[in-house]
């Protein structure tokens, strides 16, 4: 037993110079290496992160400004389609007054016409029997002539 803790005390002593250059090669390598590998990772990181949440906000100020331009837009559109149905409305009337007022003038017309129909009838009649007597005058003396009396 002794035998083997001397090969293993002796081994340790071989492995000891072994043992402390992987730790000196650990500090090294942490401060030279990782840390600085480290800081730059960390930078990148915050720059990315800057920049993600930049982004973020871009967004959300694309969505409030495309919002308000939606909202204006249908703001604008009602509007519109208001004063297109205020002109329906106004030509509507227009119309109705239109046809109200060529309604009255045909009124107007068509009893003046009959007026002067009924006159153009009563002297066309008066006309008649004025030649229908000298007619009925002539006819009866054309008659009496030719008869022996």
């Amino acid at each position: 037993m002794a035998e083997t803790l001397n090969a293993l005390g002796g081994l340790l002593v071989k492995a000891l110079p072994t043992f402390l250059l992987l730790v000196l090669l650990h500090f090294y390598l942490k401060f030279i290496f990782f840390r600085p590998l480290e800081k730059v990772l960390r930078k990148r990181f915050e720059l990315t992160e800057g920049a993600r949440r930049s982004a973020e906000a871009s967004l959300e100020a694309a969505a409030r400004k495309t919002a308000e331009y939606e909202a204006a837009l249908r703001e604008a559109r009602s509007q519109m389609y208001h004063e297109q149905e205020e002109a329906r409305r106004r030509w509507r009337e227009e119309q109705a007054a239109a046809v109200l007022d060529a309604r009255g003038k045909a009124g107007a017309l068509v009893t003046q016409t009959r007026a002067e129909l009924a006159e153009d009838a009563a002297r066309a009649r008066e006309s008649l029997k004025a030649e229908s007597e000298a007619l009925a005058e002539r006819i009866t003396a054309a008659i009496l002539e030719r008869r022996p009396a």
